[in-house]
């Protein structure tokens, strides 16, 4: 058996006039994270650790903030090319554990939901999706409500049969 850990980290800038979406989930707030995309930290998060457990790179490098043709894309459709890509690469998700940064909003009530988009998109179980909160106690950028940040570590297994080599 072999398995892979990844570790993936995002931050974005909060802003006025701009939806908020986190963890696949549109959140109610009057600030929302900007960015290319819709700025949703907790999946690029995941994003990241994903390909990082593959050694497939991170998220700029199979979706850049240069590409016209992913700005404002959905967070999820990138989240399910990051799984085709480490299917691909012949693995499977063992579980995700992440913690969010944030001051505002409160999203306790959210995270059972958030929990269940990313499931179905990683075609994992629920449990197997942990999504923890924390505010920085009103210190920093995060305590400012200036930005927020999601820290998202996976365990990989590599499914029986595959291998893959690395083209140079």
């Amino acid at each position: 058996m072999s398995y892979r850990i990844g570790s993936g980290v995002d931050f974005h800038q909060l802003v006025d006039d701009r939806e908020f979406w986190l963890g696949g989930v549109k959140i109610d707030h009057p600030k929302g994270a900007l960015g290319h995309s819709d700025a949703d930290v907790l999946l690029h998060a995941i994003c990241d650790a994903m390909l990082g457990a593959a050694c497939l790179g991170d998220i700029g490098v199979h979706f850049p903030d240069t590409d016209a043709s992913l700005k404002n894309i959905d967070s999820k459709i990138l989240l399910q090319q990051s799984m085709d890509l480490i299917k691909n690469a012949g693995y499977r998700i063992v579980n995700i554990d992440s913690t969010l940064c944030l001051q505002a909003p409160k999203i306790k009530d959210y995270i059972p939901q958030m929990q269940q988009v990313i499931a179905e998109i990683l075609s994992i179980q629920i449990t197997d999706v942990s999504i923890k909160a924390t505010t920085t106690e009103k210190m920093g950028f995060v305590g400012r409500e200036e930005g927020l940040v999601a820290y998202a570590t996976i365990l990989l297994k590599k499914v029986d049969g595959w291998s893959f080599t690395v083209e140079s």
